[in-house]
């Protein structure tokens, strides 16, 4: 099978590139061997749109079998704790729309610019379908934002307006987007850092949110 593993930056996936790299000796920097898989990977910088330019210039030129965006996240949701790894079942693209002058946020679907169910969307949402047979992570509802969120206020506009929304992160509605549209089998893989609250980086722990995403790539690749 060949395997993509896409992350915004290079030290999210640091742990499992070096055990890959302890199990083969690449031709390439970026393309590693592991039993009958070959995996390349793709670092695409930070941001829905460093996103969506790699990525779809990077699809346009080769379809893996099985695309995995691997990185940290924000949650909103407090059942999840900092470590938890999770599956992300859909993305919204939560800051691409108009804001009103009493702060409330409104989509291009609610402006009537973009149908909800136009294709790659569904109901306004991007869906991966081949979450619905997958279980071996929790899933949950991610929200991609141009802007980590780190004031109440806008925190509350984001939640008054997607109260479904678990985790946050600024990359997963760009995969979604481009993987969909390309016909790519793809998975989005999250390990939380923190809550989405004031920014506070104190209340964060992103080694130990990279540890366990990266224990949970190593298993992922060995059993896919």
């Amino acid at each position: 099978m060949n395997i993509t593993l896409v992350s915004a930056t290079p030290f999210e996936i640091a742990p499992v590139i070096q055990w890959l790299e302890s199990l083969s000796n690449p031709g390439n920097e970026n393309e590693f061997a592991l039993g009958s898989h070959r995996i390349s990977v793709l670092v695409t910088g930070v941001g829905p749109v460093a996103t969506t330019w790699k990525l779809a210039g990077y699809l346009s030129a080769r379809k893996p079998d099985l695309l995995i965006n691997a990185g940290i996240t924000g949650a909103y949701d407090r059942s999840l704790v900092p470590g938890d790894v999770v599956l992300v079942g859909e993305e919204q693209l939560a800051d691409t729309g108009a804001e009103e002058s009493d702060g409330r946020l409104i989509s291009l679907f609610d402006m009537n610019l973009l149908d909800p169910d136009e294709f790659p969307y569904r109901g306004g949402r991007l869906v991966n379908p081949d979450c619905e047979n997958t279980h071996f992570l929790r899933q949950v509802r991610g929200l991609t934002v141009g802007r980590a969120s780190g004031t109440e206020a806008s925190i509350t506009a984001l939640l008054n307006k997607y109260p479904d929304a678990q985790t946050e992160s600024m990359e997963g509605a760009a995969v979604f987007y481009c993987c969909l549209l390309s016909g790519v089998r793809f998975l989005e893989i999250r390990s939380v850092s923190n809550y989405v609250e004031p920014r506070n980086r104190k209340n964060w722990n992103i080694p130990l949110a990279v540890s366990s995403l990266n224990n949970v790539l190593k298993d992922l690749l060995q059993t896919v």
